[in-house]
């Protein structure tokens, strides 16, 4: 299991936020994922076999930009 810290552009309010969190929760692999308005972070709890690019994708399929994602 690893955790992954993600930067995201284009959120405004809480829903945004609420919207990227039920993506990144959608995608296979990821057990966790919270997101952060005031800090425009969110974090991502997820198998070792989940990608940056699965997670930049769960975060554009919610209509936002995934700027970095970190894997820790």
């Amino acid at each position: 299991m690893k955790k992954a810290k993600i930067t995201i552009h284009g959120m405004h309010c809480a829903s945004c936020a609420s919207n990227i969190e039920r993506s990144l929760r959608k995608t296979p692999g990821v057990n966790n994922a919270n997101v952060s308005l005031l800090l425009k972070k969110g974090t991502a709890e997820c198998e070792d076999s989940v990608s940056e690019d699965e997670l930049k994708k769960a975060v554009k399929r919610a209509g936002y930009e995934a700027k970095t994602v970190e894997f820790e």
